[in-house]
């Protein structure tokens, strides 16, 4: 299988590459080195995207990924004889909610922080439930513990709702090791769900 190397490389460069290296002929699978547990996560869910098999494996301060073509989760875990992570959700197709602050509306702070609160809990009111809610630039703190808005986003998961958190944007606010509830996605998963939505709702 072909490796690329994409160490130091930036979201969305890894999936980019990866996923044109899979459509070529004759491709059987393709081995990625990357330097980031985000890169490995987002790469994980290209492969679910694509029907291909994902495993990987932690080498020092980098991870080799490895995606196998035509060959599902389960009969991977028993070829790889390691657990395969379980895929983090499914790209939206209906509805999606996209919030970039932890605020809703101007004027007074309190009071935009107690709207988004509000209004995420009325999402899980919604029927049907909205496909996917995105948190982007300041609303990816609405996902972090502790926030008084994590209850209701782990019940929109709990009713199937996807709840997907910008990676870049975690990274930036150094916020990825105190996320309470969401998956980490890159720019480019979260540009399919918006091309692929219904209908978007945007909340700043």
């Amino acid at each position: 299988m072909k490796t690329l190397d994409m160490i130091g490389q930036p979201c969305p460069i890894p999936v980019v590459n990866a996923k044109k290296a899979l459509a070529e002929n004759n491709a059987k699978g393709v081995v990625v080195l990357v330097d980031n547990i985000v890169a490995v996560q987002n790469l994980e869910k290209m492969a679910k995207g694509t029907g291909s098999a994902f495993f990987y494996e932690e080498e020092g301060a980098r991870y080799k990924v490895i995606i196998t073509k035509g060959v599902d989760f389960r009969h991977a875990e028993v070829l790889q004889g390691t657990a395969i992570s379980e895929a983090l959700g499914n790209q939206a197709g209906g509805q999606v909610v996209l919030i970039s602050s932890d605020c809703m509306g101007k004027g007074e702070e309190e009071l935009g922080k107690i709207l988004i609160k509000g209004f995420i809990f009325s999402l899980t009111q919604l029927n049907p439930l909205p496909e996917a809610v995105i948190f982007l630039n300041s609303g990816v703190f609405l996902a972090k513990e502790g926030s008084n808005t994590v209850p209701d986003l782990k019940t929109l998961e709990e009713k199937g709702s996807n709840v997907y958190v910008c990676g870049t944007c975690a990274n930036y606010y150094e916020l990825k090791d105190s996320l309470a509830v969401g998956s980490i996605v890159d720019m480019m998963f979260i540009t399919n769900c918006l091309a692929k939505a219904s209908e978007t709702i945007t909340i700043s």
